[in-house]
């Protein structure tokens, strides 16, 4: 089991400008790390750094694109250049676009750019430098969506899915290179796309919801580890097994609440 301790190393967390992201960098900076804040929201990267700026902590911003091509290498560059080595990234950044069908072919691709190939463009960036001094870590915050599904959001599903496939893939091929990765898939957590979520709320509550700050401490104690998977909401478990060793009584059962669902559109239609 390989630890990571967050002091003094440099850090960058993408999609810092608020919600689970913001948090992650305030925890990782309270810790002593020394975080760049990326989004491309800048007014948000700006609250952040402040912030952490106020609680006495080391944190640089980098507003921008953390999704794109040219946008990661820009990023990469600008971290490397205010941290030196870049020790861990955090790829937080992601969105939910779309729903159900009717999700547009733009919600589709701004879905997989953001929710998947940023993962893929950074790890290319980084992972050779971290094969060579024989150590790294890359966390994936992708979603309860990833492991199990999110009714009326087949964009967001199908990409959390990714971006878990990704993380187990990477896992899978440098792990014994040194490189640690992990994949933080919570459920219902207070941040905008909770807030986002309209029909499926109640769905996304059934269980506990969790503050973004509640996720940023279960995934500093998890560093202690190398676990690929970490959940914040214990429940994920239980319901990742139950898919894995009866798929078809598990998709009957999603689909009851997906029954249930229409049907309480319909009542509130018809009133």
């Amino acid at each position: 089991m390989r630890a990571f301790d967050p002091n003094g190393a440099g850090i960058v967390v993408t999609g810092a400008g608020g919600g689970i992201g913001a948090a992650l960098a305030e925890a990782l900076a309270a810790a002593g790390a020394r975080v760049v804040v990326a989004d491309i929201d800048a007014a948000g990267v700006a609250r952040t750094v402040d912030a952490i700026a106020a609680a006495g902590g080391d944190a640089h911003a980098a507003p921008g694109d953390a999704a794109s091509e040219t946008g990661v290498a820009a990023l990469v560059a600008t971290a490397r250049e205010r941290l030196g080595a870049i020790d861990a990234w955090f790829a937080n950044a992601g969105v939910l676009r779309g729903e159900g069908l009717d999700a547009r072919e733009a919600d589709w691709e701004l879905s997989w750019q953001v929710n998947v190939l940023a993962h893929v463009r950074a790890a290319r960036l980084l992972v050779p430098e971290w094969v060579r001094a024989g150590r790294g870590r890359f966390v994936v915050t992708a979603s309860a969506a990833g492991l199990l599904t999110m009714l009326g959001a087949p964009a967001y599903s199908v990409t959390k899915h990714g971006a878990v496939a990704f993380a187990e893939w990477l896992s899978a091929t440098y792990r014994h290179r040194g490189v640690v990765v992990q994949a933080i898939c919570p459920q219902g957590v207070q941040t905008r796309i909770l807030d986002e979520s309209g029909p499926l709320k109640p769905l996304l509550t059934h269980d506990a919801v969790l503050t973004p700050e509640d996720v940023a401490r279960q995934t500093l104690a998890a560093l202690d580890g190398d676990e690929l998977l970490i959940l914040p909401h214990p429940e994920v478990r239980g319901y990742y097994r139950a898919r894995a060793d009866d798929t078809d009584r598990w998709l009957t059962a999603m689909n009851g609440i997906r029954q249930r669902l229409d049907g309480a559109a319909g009542i509130a239609e018809a009133g």
